[in-house]
């Protein structure tokens, strides 16, 4: 029987080591949950130090044979599993959201994006390709190549948990490396599916590896000495800890950090395009997306035509079980994240923003003691405010008015996060002007959630990103090799006697 065969419910989540399922040693395990109901669904092993080193173990014996493959075969593995993800694609979406909570659709359209990025490292031959110089010198010539880095480590958050691991082992592996992925433990099905989606598409044993666990799995990895990169996403004091752990031990970094993404509505701009936006892209996935909006600056006259929609919008908003197809929005992933949420609509009662709609004491009937909340919105938000400052990660929307554009890029260019900006309006100029102005990384003009295909690339700037390369894409190759440079001349070319300059061209 595969993994892919196994019941989702009430059994204990491992490890996957070297082609194989294996129990964790640590003897420690947390509770899985099934959020819409708030009962237990399962178990999940988490790793001690002891168990990330069997799975770098055996990445690290996998890595000279599947270096030294040719690209063109690893592309054609690539291809298989591909495949075998699209057949899949419903098995995977039903796992998340037994896990997390997001609706199907939103879950099938979280896989959809990771299969955008397996497709892109099947083309590993021609984005491995490097640069010849013939005759740099005389009878001398020069070229570049990239080499895989060896073992590399994903460490990736709950709100996706097949699109963000997508983000890193198709390249990472497709390049030639061997990868050890820590999901969280929160909804760490997916990640063996996967594991098992690879071993079916004739992986050799090894590529890739699961490992589950907490914090003491997460510094094992990042101090590991046979660990030579490590990418992660999630909250910034966490992607700065491992940035400044990782670098500290010699590895290469991509940390990606939280977010306070905004969105500006111009007064020349429709109300109800930008409360569709708004609602989709506040409220989408319980707000528990990296890219979600959940500040909307109001520009001049725009406030008071969006507010009366926006505030309609967000108490119609139809929550219940993801499973459910008229559900719009589903539960938040956890108690202790439902809780966390709750205390910031406090706050911001607390500090004198107006909560236009309280989403707290939301009940699903038939649901009661599932993780639910409704949606929240406040209006007369100042930037002093927690709500404003602080990541929610939750359905929580704040609204702030400004009196023109260039206090809005003001308030979105000093914020400490740089993930995403959006603006919406009819203006080209305006458009243009934001778009070179705004400091972050992803920046829509009428595109709620700018998040990038999978050949350009993900990232944020200032505090919302730690090392020097974007997740995916050309900067995800670059990312996971290493650049090699040779020069070369054959003996009916070298003068005679010793040189005692560099190689100058001549």
């Amino acid at each position: 029987m595969s993994i892919m065969d196994k019941p989702n419910k009430h059994r204990a989540v491992c490890n996957f080591i070297g082609g194989r399922l294996a129990e964790c040693m640590s003897g420690r395990s947390q509770e899985i949950y099934d959020p819409a109901s708030g009962t237990r669904s399962g178990s999940v092993c988490l790793s001690s130090a002891t168990d990330v080193d069997a799975a770098v173990a055996a990445a690290k014996t996998a890595f000279p044979a599947w270096a030294d493959t040719p690209p063109i075969r690893r592309a054609r593995l690539m291809n298989a599993f591909l495949g075998l993800v699209n057949s899949h694609k419903d098995d995977l979406a039903r796992a998340i959201t037994s896990e997390h909570g997001k609706v199907f659709s939103d879950a099938r359209g979280e896989v959809d994006r990771g299969i955008d990025v397996i497709e892109f490292s099947c083309g590993i031959p021609q984005l491995l390709k490097g640069n010849f110089t013939d005759q740099v010198s005389t009878g001398m010539d020069n070229w570049t190549f990239r080499q895989p880095l060896g073992v590399v480590a994903g460490i990736t958050p709950f709100n996706f948990p097949v699109m963000v691991p997508a983000w890193m082992y198709p390249i990472a592996i497709a390049a030639g490396n061997t990868f050890v992925l820590k999901p969280s433990p929160l909804d760490p099905s997916p990640s063996l599916m996967i594991a098992d989606l690879l071993r079916q598409a004739g992986f050799p044993d090894g590529v890739f590896n699961v490992v589950q666990g907490d914090r003491e799995a997460v510094d094992a990895l990042i101090a590991h000495r046979d660990i030579q990169a490590i990418s992660f996403v999630g909250s910034t004091p966490v992607a700065n800890h491992i940035y400044e752990t990782g670098a500290r031990h010699g590895k290469r970094v991509q940390a990606l950090g939280g977010a306070k993404n905004h969105l500006v509505a111009m007064p020349d701009a429709d109300p109800e395009k930008v409360v569709d936006a708004l609602i989709g892209a506040a409220f989408g996935s319980a707000g528990e997306r990296c890219m979600a909006i959940s500040v909307a600056i109001l520009v001049g006259t725009a406030a008071d035509a969006v507010m009366p929609l926006l505030a309609a919008r967000a108490r119609e908003l139809k929550i219940g079980d993801g499973m459910d197809e008229s559900s719009q929005m589903g539960p938040i992933v956890s108690e202790a994240a439902r809780h966390r949420i709750t205390g910031f609509i406090e706050k911001g009662v607390r500090e004198g923003a107006s909560l236009i709609v309280d989403g707290r004491g939301h009940i699903v009937k038939g649901r009661e003691k599932g993780f639910f909340l409704g949606a929240s919105l406040f209006d007369n938000v100042t930037p002093e405010m927690a709500i404003y400052k602080e990541e929610i990660f939750g359905p929580v929307l704040v609204c702030l008015r400004v009196p023109n554009l260039e206090e809005a890029l003001r308030l979105i260019n000093e914020h400490e996060f740089g993930n995403g900006a959006s603006c919406f309006t009819q203006d080209g100029h305006t458009a243009r002007e934001f778009g070179r102005l705004v400091q972050a990384g992803m920046v829509g003009i009428n595109v709620p959630i700018p998040v990038p295909m999978a050949w350009h690339g993900f990232g944020g700037w200032k505090r919302s990103l730690f090392g020097d390369t974007f997740a995916y894409g050309e900067e995800g190759v670059r990312f996971y090799t290493k650049q090699k440079s040779i020069m070369q001349r054959w003996p009916d070319s070298i003068g005679n006697g010793a040189e005692f300059v560099l190689p100058v061209a001549r």
